[in-house]
């Protein structure tokens, strides 16, 4: 790939992460990413604790202390749209509240009365996870200890998250709450294995795990658990039954694969529920992981009787949106490569995509799926994107809730694919709302009036 170095926006120390489809001038050959922001760029990334949080506030009955100040639990039940089938205790935080007293002196003593008195009001406490905080990585409280104290007080899993905001990027974040899930799960290590699996990197977004799962019910294949998707503590502790695990969001899940192949012997597969490509591939590949023929033939079937009508509904929308030009900027590469093949079967190319936690492998198949001119990004900046996005021509920006401004004040259309959507984008059904937000996007009679 050849760099973008000709544009006054970039600076010199990201040029080897902006890049066209030719071949890469990056330090080792390729695009240069999984690693941390460089200073001075505005990165579109959250933090460690962010990225925690993203992978461990879907478990429904789990209880989430933040030792910090009062800011970082702000991140509730409106940030996300996981939808639950059971408890809703996720949707709050609770939080230590540290003030300037607290950091001096040290606040230990206020997360073990946090503790103590969450153990004393709430009813049937399963599950905690404690965050270490930006402050608390500075003034060094013993979370570890207090965690190990708590948990033979009360006898139940009392999790540290090592998670300052300044450790690392929202990667690590992502590793720190995987470590946490081994750490529930792990006791229970031996358990007899049988033909089902556990859905990894899914978040019910607006119940997308369950959409996944009557999937796998058609198939006549069972799913012990979700990682972390409308789970909970009872089916997180008998996920080490499962024969295999997919992984939806590589991204965040595939350290966790790692882990749970390494100590309970399951095997992974990398699958995607985005589009009509990667949805039908992904239910025939698990079942032949699982080799059951059976489960292989209802998948194909199921999955020729929907593409068949999904054809038909997108004939009817490809003439208005043919020609025209999309830029994808998500967290993870997997999303990515679903998006460029999505927005293929409308007829609309891909002119910018990049991806906050790619990894090389995700963008060397991004490279395969787009055109020569396309520029591809990794950990990119507001600047970097709105530059791009003028000089592509895009006429519709996918990503999250940080660059939907940025795409409305450069007149252009814009579509949610990040955790605050409540409408389902994966699986077949997917299909339906993503293509009708598309065209209602591009489409609309107010750009006519935007110039």
């Amino acid at each position: 790939m050849e760099a973008e170095s000709c544009n006054k926006n970039v600076l010199d120390a990201r040029k080897s992460s902006i890049v066209v489809t030719q071949g890469c001038n990056g330090p080792k050959g390729g695009i240069c990413c999984d690693s941390n922001s460089i200073s001075g760029s505005v990165s579109q990334r959250a933090c460690v604790y962010c990225g925690a949080r993203v992978v461990l506030n879907p478990i429904t009955d789990a209880y989430h202390i933040v030792h910090g100040p009062i800011g970082c639990s702000s991140y509730t039940w409106d940030i996300r749209g996981s939808l639950t089938s059971g408890e809703d205790i996720y949707r709050n935080s609770f939080s230590t509240d540290l003030q300037e007293t607290d950091i001096i002196f040290g606040g230990i003593k206020k997360l073990e009365a946090a503790v103590d008195e969450l153990m004393e009001k709430e009813e049937k406490v399963k599950l905690i996870f404690i965050y270490a905080t930006c402050i608390v990585g500075v003034i060094g409280d013993d979370v570890d200890a207090l965690c190990r104290m708590k948990s033979e007080q009360y006898g139940i899993p009392v999790i540290p998250v090592k998670s300052p905001g300044f450790s690392g990027n929202k990667s690590t974040g992502y590793r720190m709450a995987c470590d946490a899930i081994m750490k529930v799960i792990l006791p229970f290590k031996g358990k007899k294995k049988r033909k089902a699996i556990n859905i990894l990197g899914d978040f019910n977004l607006a119940g997308e795990m369950w959409i996944i799962k009557n999937y796998f019910k058609e198939m006549g294949i069972d799913v012990i658990s979700g990682f972390t998707g409308d789970s909970s503590y009872e089916q997180m502790i008998k996920a080490p039954e499962a024969s295999l695990n997919i992984v939806q969001c590589a991204g965040s899940s595939t350290y966790l694969a790692n882990r749970m192949e390494e100590e309970f012997d399951i095997p992974f597969l990398k699958v995607s529920f985005f589009g009509i490509e990667d949805t039908t591939a992904s239910l025939i590949r698990v079942a032949e992981a699982l080799k059951d023929e059976e489960a292989r033939k209802k998948a194909v079937a199921f999955c020729s009787k929907k593409e068949a009508e999904l054809n038909s509904f997108l004939a009817k929308y490809r003439k208005h949106l043919e020609g025209k030009k999309a830029a994808i900027y998500v967290g993870g590469g997997f999303k990515a490569i679903s998006l460029i093949r999505q927005f293929k079967a409308m007829g609309i190319e891909t002119v910018v995509v990049g991806t906050q936690t790619g990894k090389k492998e995700d963008y060397e198949i991004i490279e395969s799926l787009v055109e020569p001119e396309t520029v591809i990004l990794d950990d990119a900046n507001p600047a970097e994107l709105e530059t791009f996005m003028r000089e592509k021509g895009a006429d519709i920006l996918v990503g999250g809730v940080k660059e939907r401004p940025l795409a409305y004040k450069l007149g252009i259309a814009f579509c949610d694919h990040n955790h605050e959507r409540k409408i389902p984008l994966a699986g077949f059904e997917g299909v339906y709302n993503f293509t009708m937000e598309i065209n209602k996007s591009i489409n609309s009679p107010v750009w006519e009036f935007v110039s």
